[in-house]
């Protein structure tokens, strides 16, 4: 608990100075507009109401929230698909044979395996795997295109967060439905 609240306060003492100056931010500037007449395109229209102008300081602290935001999330989806991949059963999941599963190079005199629980490999594990992997390449293709044709660059953000976020629920759902889960005790000198 104190190594936590230490962390806390040492982030909160690098950003806090940060996010102060960020707010006094910069004057207004004016809107860069394309001319109407020679296209039709409006790289400025999006759905959310955005700032013409940031200042460096704000766009740190932008990303500083960005990350926080993305951490939380991360951390949340990553249970979520643990919890729901193994559920927690009243008693704990042991190897057959006492212990040894034929993880030779994890056991040492020092170190040995007390709980081990095989991939479960079940259909909902595909078939998040399968659906994520489809989101993913149309997040890509939808980028790609957005690249390739007449950008609209409010919607680069999107598809990249889209993409990468499918990516990474591909990389959890593997980790919780097709990897063995192994509990290891070791014993150590103070």
């Amino acid at each position: 608990m104190r190594q936590r609240f230490a962390l806390i306060l040492l982030v909160a003492v690098v950003l806090l100075p940060m996010w102060f100056v960020a707010g006094q931010g910069e004057p207004p500037a004016e809107t860069v507009e394309i001319d109407q007449s020679v296209t039709n395109i409006q790289p400025l229209e999006g759905f959310v109401d955005t700032p013409t102008k940031l200042s460096p300081s704000q766009v740190g602290v932008v990303v500083w929230v960005a990350l926080f935001a993305l951490l939380g999330v991360l951390a949340f989806f990553h249970r979520f698909m643990n919890e729901l991949a193994r559920p927690e059963s009243d008693t704990p999941p042991t190897a057959a044979d006492g212990g040894t599963v034929g993880f030779e190079w994890m056991e040492t005199e020092e170190r040995w395996i007390v709980g081990y629980d095989p991939p479960s490999d079940s259909l909902a594990g595909l078939i998040a795997m399968g659906g994520l992997t489809v989101l993913s390449i149309v997040f890509a293709a939808l980028f790609t295109g957005e690249y390739l044709t007449l950008a609209r660059t409010q919607y680069f953000g999107i598809y990249a967060f889209g993409m990468f976020m499918s990516l990474t629920g591909l990389t959890v759902s593997y980790y919780a439905w097709f990897m063995p889960h192994i509990e290891v005790a070791e014993r150590r000198g103070h």
